[in-house]
């Protein structure tokens, strides 16, 4: 590979292509690796596509004199900062507040390759060397900031990201179509493009807009913050959203509604753009862990309508499932076998949920009118259509190809999809039959499916269908494992410490496990992180949909100690020696 083959990062690399001048110079928290599951190759891919010249600028150096933000110069239209493909704070500290051991998206994944809060620094440095050149901020951590949020590291209230950095606008969630109208449009008119947020003095409002509580209000008094957030997660779910509006610091905050979820042709578009699939040659010799994950798969689809209440896909890339086409993955997939070190096996064929694939509404217009934030919880929308046929379509026709020996499911299942009846026979056979082929053909050993919790209680606050079905799921697998003369395990997850979970729950949740014959390797500590309900009822210590109480667990050694049930058969192996 030439170094021309990559999107350039440095003066010399833009020479190469016989560039003098910019349009876009976007600024990466992440290593620069030019693949469909990197934001910043994402956006550059799309750019570059639509005829700009852009470079991107990886990790750069925030210390000393800044001479990474400036080595490429003023570009034409803005500076734009890719935060990185998770939360830095989520990234760099567990939810103990402790480092991790690795930052999963640097080199060799060392931990002083970029700042906290990467966003607010890059934008402030920027602007005190450019105070003339807009500074546009994408990505999960401006997204998810993009209204007051609480902030568990700094365990307190913020307001948007935008004041914070003093950047100029947020394209939040996918911001493919975003970013092509910025640079199509003047920037007097960027207040009308869709999916954007941006600060304004004065806002005239029109019919259908929503007027959030204040910052300060929601400062004073801890049920604003609930009430607002239950407007926010409904406009991030629904097909016609109304533009939401928030005083702030004497200012306003405006959020636009966001575009339609992608059709089939505008996700191919994006997916067949010509990604390397492998880290900029700078990186030769150095390991980049997410890299590492995720070279060996494909992703099929966006948007999870689950709806989880401690999760943040659907705030950021919608509730709407938007599919690949089956030739646009069979391309990626011919691709992937290219790869140097390609033994034949995928290791993933997913998606935020792996079996969500071409599920949709039977009734658009039904779906139009729906403001609810999952499709599955508290039940499964009698409009949902959950039929499993076009997925197993393109497992068949990956593993029809002759340099595949194996393709495997890395992604987390939904099982409740699996054992939902439908009021269409076919469909339930089709279920039945995705079940089977997926354990008996699709499983690396190990197959991950995500029950989360035992209680009823705290699975309806978490939006989980109830424990039975895990029992139910369980039963299936064994069964088809014994048929098919496999040793195969299910590996069940599970969250400590989620608003509505005591102790006692814990150690409930602990003897079923035992008694199931489960030994749990890793069970999540419930992280707040911005913009999800569950966060919103850690902080408020209120459900945002009825403001009832919800108790959660704040104190550190009370959290250990519900994480520390699941790991009692540890303690007792360690006493017996």
């Amino acid at each position: 590979m030439m170094l021309t083959d990559f999107l350039p990062t440095t003066k010399k690399e833009c020479d190469l292509r016989g560039w003098d001048q910019l349009d876009v110079i976007l600024f990466s928290a992440d290593a620069y690796v030019d693949h469909p599951s990197f934001g910043a190759a994402v956006i550059g891919r799309t750019l570059e596509a639509h005829g700009y010249r852009v470079a991107i600028v990886p990790q750069p150096d925030w210390h000393g004199d800044f001479r990474d933000f400036k080595k490429l110069g003023r570009p034409r239209l803005f500076f734009g900062i890719s935060p990185g493909a998770m939360d830095s704070m989520v990234n760099k500290y567990t939810a103990r507040k402790r480092l991790r051991s690795e930052d999963a998206y640097s080199p060799d994944g060392r931990h002083d390759c970029r700042p906290e809060y990467p966003t607010i620094v890059y934008t402030k440095i920027l602007k005190q060397l450019f105070p003339d050149v807009p500074v546009v901020l994408g990505g999960i951590e401006a997204s998810l900031r993009r209204l007051t949020h609480y902030d568990y590291w700094q365990d307190k209230l913020m307001p948007s990201i935008l004041l914070s950095s003093g950047a100029d606008l947020i394209t939040y969630g996918m911001g493919e179509k975003a970013t092509i109208a910025l640079c199509e449009t003047s920037r007097e008119e960027w207040k009308n493009i869709p999916q954007t947020v941006y600060i304004a003095d004065k806002v005239p409002l029109v019919e259908g807009d929503i007027v959030l509580h204040s910052h300060e209000e929601c400062l004073k008094d801890r049920r604003c913050q609930a009430e607002n957030f239950r407007h926010i997660e409904e406009e991030s779910n629904k097909v016609h959203a109304s533009r939401l509006i928030q005083q702030a610091e004497g200012r306003y905050v405006v959020v636009n509604a966001p575009y339609p979820p992608m059709t089939t042709a505008e996700i191919d578009a994006s997916f067949d753009l010509p990604y390397q699939r492998v880290p900029h040659p700078k990186y030769k010799g150095k390991r980049i862990p997410a890299y590492e994950m995720i070279k060996f798969s494909v992703t099929l689809h966006r948007g999870c309508f689950g709806g989880c209440a401690f999760c943040t896909i659907s705030a950021h890339q919608g509730k709407f499932i938007a599919c690949r086409s089956k030739e646009s993955i069979l391309r990626e997939v011919r691709e992937v076998v290219k790869l140097e070190d390609f033994k034949g096996y995928l290791s993933d064929l997913g998606g935020p949920s792996a079996n969500m694939y071409g599920m949709h509404g039977n009734n658009p217009k039904a779906c139009e009118a729906c403001k609810r934030p999952s499709c599955i919880h508290p039940q499964i929308c009698p409009n949902l259509n959950t039929d499993h046929s076009a997925l197993l379509d393109i497992y068949h026709a990956v593993d029809a190809l002759p340099e595949i020996k194996k393709s495997f499911i890395g992604s987390g299942v939904r099982y409740d999809l699996l054992l939902h009846h439908s009021k269409d026979d076919n469909i339930n056979r089709v279920a039945r039959q995705y079940t089977r082929e997926l354990i008996e053909h699709h499983v690396s050993g190990r197959l991950k499916v995500a029950p989360e919790h035992t209680s009823d209680y705290v699975l309806n606050i978490m939006r989980k269908p109830s424990f039975e079905l895990f029992r139910q799921f369980s039963g299936i697998f064994d069964k088809i494992n014994r048929e098919c003369g496999l040793r195969q395990q299910l590996i069940p997850y599970f969250i400590s410490s989620h608003p509505g979970c005591t102790e006692r729950d814990m150690q409930h949740l602990s003897g079923i496990m035992r008694q199931m014959g489960y030994r749990l390797e890793q069970v999540q500590d419930f992280t707040p992180t911005p913009m999800t309900t569950a966060t919103e009822m850690f902080y408020t210590g209120l459900d945002p949909y009825t403001l009832k109480p919800v108790f959660t667990e704040h104190n550190m050694e009370k959290k250990k100690k519900q994480n520390d049930y699941f790991f009692q058969y540890k303690k007792k192996k360690k006493g017996k020696k």
